[in-house]
């Protein structure tokens, strides 16, 4: 009998990766294609200071070709200094559609491509990029550790990766917001509840810079050298 996507995602997830309510591409698209007309306005808002700092950091890094993972509607795409050739892939069409009118609109001439992909086993050959960065993806994958992977293989040895991205609470009032909401991660389309061990073995933590972000240290800036 033929797998639904739900149990393809679910036999795909590696032990210990992921929050117990399962993501999969049926139910991200979904979310986020309701998300895509108004998410500017909502989640931009509230990430616009992680945003601008992930892409401050991308300009400062040495290295001209940059791979955006989960590029959304392209609110990050102007924040790239004109020497860094950017290529941005989504799992959203609608969002997707959003970012390339806002690259005509702006003439953004150092995008040069927007690409419908799975973050998880991308078209990319190794080492393609110099930069890998990832805004508020890694608690939306199915596998985060295989996003990971997948970055690490495209960012060429040397390179950066970077990760901006909400990481769960470790105890007080936050942890208990987070654990309550976590039921719903398939409507929101994203894990209230994600750590930051669902994306680093054990042994990898203490190799990455973190640096906490606006608002109220919600977000997280990860730095890795591939």
């Amino acid at each position: 009998m033929s797998q639904t996507l739900e149990e393809r995602a679910r036999s795909r997830r590696l032990p210990g990766a992921t929050p117990e309510v399962a993501l999969d591409v049926a139910a991200i698209r979904d979310a986020y294609r309701r998300w895509s007309s108004f998410y500017d306005v909502v989640f931009g808002a509230v990430s616009s200071v992680a945003r601008k700092r992930a892409a401050a950091l991308v300009n400062q890094l040495p290295g001209r070709n940059v791979l955006e993972v989960g590029v959304g509607t392209g609110l990050a795409l102007p924040r790239y200094t004109s020497d860094k050739r950017i290529v941005g892939i989504d799992l959203s069409a609608d969002m997707l559609a959003l970012a390339r009118r806002r690259v005509a609109d702006l003439g953004l001439r150092n995008v040069d491509g927007l690409l419908e992909m799975d973050a998880e086993a991308t078209e990319f050959a190794d080492g393609q990029f110099d930069i890998a960065v990832a805004m508020f993806v890694a608690s939306v994958v199915p596998n985060p550790r295989r996003l990971l992977a997948e970055l690490r293989r495209v960012v060429r040895p040397g390179g950066k990766i970077l990760f901006a991205n909400h990481f769960a609470a470790e105890g007080g009032p936050r942890w208990w917001v987070e654990r309550a909401m976590a039921p719903a991660s398939r409507r929101l389309g994203w894990h209230p509840d994600f750590a930051v061990k669902a994306l680093f073995e054990p042994e990898e933590i203490a190799g990455i810079a973190t640096s906490p972000m606006p608002p109220f240290g919600i977000f997280t800036l990860v730095r890795l050298r591939n």
